[in-house]
């Protein structure tokens, strides 16, 4: 290759960056959830890193990235594609159907993708994301391979970006590689409120989640104590020492005049 044909080679990929990194800003991005009374506004067309720190909030850490991508499906973008390694489902199992119908999906939505190694994990959320059916992916990585470094997390984030599809990779432990995810989300799995109508039943999921990196809603570095509801994530009333007053709210709104369940709380019992 001569001179000449290098230099405009790189001209011409300077200006293929220049076009991508020119796409409007994160707070311009549409997205469904804006729709959504109550949902966090979460732009589409982004990467996000969502941390806990053990493999045992991994269901938490699921849950809250389902909710966040159910909001991103639209007609024309119906699919969601759930990326991990073989040996991570052989130990830790599968998305349950049912749990997943109370997230609002339906079967035809969501497709399972099992890789036998990180780099084809990589590949296949990096191909995931320039379908255009494809409205978000979740990608799962457990430790810190070496394979996922900045320049992974770079090209992964630039297609997500100019296919306009989300990625949500999941994460473990307390280290943090430099990356190139627009949000880095660090998450906390909360007790839930109780049931308006039996306070020993358990109530909706809910996670403390911190955004480590990113700028959401004019907040840097803020907090959400998020509730999930049939129709999105809700903010509770304070971050922190709010989910007594959430759940009393709840209460007032639910039940009018005399409860039915203090009531039933109050009857005699035979053995």
């Amino acid at each position: 290759m001569t001179t000449r044909t290098q230099t405009a080679t790189l001209d011409a990929l300077r200006q293929t960056i220049a076009r991508i990194e020119r796409r409007p800003s994160l707070k311009d991005t549409t997205t469904n959830s804006e729709n959504v009374a109550g949902a966090l506004p979460v732009p589409s067309g982004v990467m996000h890193e969502v941390f806990t720190d053990a493999t045992r909030n991994g269901g938490a850490t699921l849950g809250f990235a389902l909710a966040q991508a159910r909001h991103l499906l639209t007609p024309q973008r119906p699919a969601l594609i759930y990326i991990h390694l073989l040996r991570d489902s052989q130990e830790f199992g599968l998305p349950y159907a049912a749990g997943l119908a109370r997230f609002g999906f339906s079967p035809e939505e969501v497709l399972l993708a099992r890789t036998a190694t990180i780099t084809e994990l990589l590949w296949a959320a990096e191909e995931a994301l320039a379908c255009q059916a494809v409205a978000a992916v979740i990608a799962e990585i457990r430790g810190a391979p070496k394979q996922f470094d900045f320049t992974a997390s770079r090209r992964l984030s630039m297609r997500a970006a100019s296919a306009g599809a989300s990625l949500f990779v999941m994460r473990y432990g307390t280290g943090r590689e430099a990356s190139a995810a627009g949000f880095r989300w660090h998450l906390t799995p909360e007790r839930s409120a109780a049931m308006p109508f039996d306070a020993k039943a358990p109530g909706a999921p809910r996670w403390l989640a911190r955004l480590e990196k990113g700028v959401l809603d004019g907040r840097v570095n803020g907090q959400w104590l998020l509730e999930w509801r049939e129709h999105g994530l809700l903010e509770c009333v304070s971050p922190f020492g709010g989910a007594a007053e959430h759940a009393a709210a709840d209460r007032r709104s639910t039940l009018h005049g005399s409860e039915p369940a203090a009531l039933g709380d109050g009857l005699s019992q035979t053995g």
